[in-house]
């Protein structure tokens, strides 16, 4: 900060400082150009040249002799000898008005050069303000305090942008580091519920001489959290690698991948009593096969397990993406967004068989992102349920 005020104090100053300089060299030549005439005009104004012998003679006195010539020279054709005392006059005032302008000027001039720096200090430090401020903030934030903002109060310019860019920089840390504190806590819960469900199970469930039946419902139980635990890794893992981004790019037809999804979970959505309806249309997008399977897979198992009885299920692909559409619980519009964060839920977790861990639409989010894509949801006016859509960039 020291540095860049006194970098902009040398620069302002040396350009008051030169314009100064320039201003008094100008005045200066100026008044030199045209100083003679002017004092020439009034001396012969004032004592109009006269022969000498025309003079009125002059009293002796002891204190004044008149002067005798230095030169028997004779004058020059047309110049008396009082037009040759008028010039000699005219020159020393001339010299004499000049010194003194010139000294006058340079007194100004060194006046001139310490008000400069004095004035481009003040200037510096007044322009480098909110740059302080960036700094002052930027040193004292950490993660406990990046609610704190700048707000810089100044008139419209680069630096009020530059502080209304950086508050909006903070903006978007404190919800991405508010996301991964809420995504850590809800991993840790979903982690260490099968742990106790299975602790539970093994002391519970096993003490004393249990039977032959309840060692089998309590090995079922343990396979069962165990899978449970095996999804939710899963899918950390496969968010951890669709944030890496894609390693390589073929061209994968979404419309044959919506199909198989579809057909996979058709036997699931039959048990459930939903209708599935698919209207394929060609899309080819450039990406990875097996994350937009998972992509497709997820869209629809998502549909067809929130849903209600006898619901139904649209699927649609063309060039503006894949869309689908179900029926479903009433989604309140303001928690759609939340709904594409790790582990969240329209409604509590029951523990239920076949249950989600929550990262479906997270997951989703996660490829798109991967290829380009926007992930967006709306709720559905009627019906309920949600309308997911993934568009690929053109």
């Amino acid at each position: 900060m020291g540095g860049e005020r006194a970098r902009l104090t040398a620069l302002y100053g040396g350009l008051l400082l030169l314009a100064g300089a320039l201003l008094t060299g100008v005045v200066y030549f100026l008044v030199k150009d045209g100083l003679y005439s002017s004092i020439s005009v009034a001396m012969t104004t004032a004592v109009p040249a006269q022969r000498l012998q025309d003079l009125p003679a002059a009293t002796p006195s002891p204190l004044w002799t008149p002067a005798t010539p230095m030169s028997a020279a004779p004058m020059p054709p047309g110049v008396t000898q009082g037009m040759a005392i008028t010039r000699t006059l005219s020159d020393a005032a001339e010299s004499a008005a000049l010194e003194r302008l010139l000294t006058v000027s340079l007194i100004v001039l060194a006046a001139y050069a310490v008000l400069s720096v004095a004035l481009a200090w003040w200037m510096a430090g007044r322009v480098l303000r909110p740059v302080a401020v960036i700094t002052d903030t930027a040193r004292r934030l950490s993660g406990e305090n990046l609610h704190e903002r700048i707000a810089l109060d100044a008139p419209p310019g680069e630096l009020k942008r530059l502080a209304d860019t950086f508050d909006g920089m903070l903006g978007r840390m404190e919800r991405l580091v508010s996301a991964q504190q809420r995504f850590a806590a809800n991993a840790a819960h979903e982690l260490r519920t099968p742990v106790a469900v299975q602790r539970a199970a093994a002391e519970i469930g096993l003490a004393g001489d249990p039977g032959p039946e309840r060692v089998a419902r309590i090995r079922e139980k343990l396979i069962e959290v165990a899978d449970a635990s095996e999804r939710t890794i899963d899918g950390l893992l496969l968010l951890a690698s669709c944030d890496q981004g894609l390693r390589e790019r073929r061209p994968v037809a979404v419309h044959e991948v919506a199909a198989g999804a579809v057909d996979a979970l058709a036997a699931e959505a039959a048990e459930r009593g939903i209708t599935v309806s698919l209207d394929a249309r060609p899309l080819t997008v450039r990406g990875d096969a097996v994350l937009l399977d998972r992509l497709a897979h997820n869209l629809v198992a998502n549909a067809v397990r929130h849903n209600v009885p006898d619901g139904r299920v649209e699927v649609r692909t063309g060039p503006g993406g894949i869309e689908v559409t179900n029926t479903g619980p009433v989604v309140p519009p303001d928690t759609v967004p939340l709904l594409f964060e790790p582990f969240r839920r329209l409604s509590a977790r029951t523990q239920a068989p076949g249950e989600g861990v929550g990262l479906g639409l997270s997951i989703v989010e996660s490829i798109a992102r991967a290829h380009d894509a926007t992930a967006t949801a709306t709720a559905n006016a009627e019906g309920g349920g949600l309308t997911v859509r993934v568009r690929f960039a053109p």
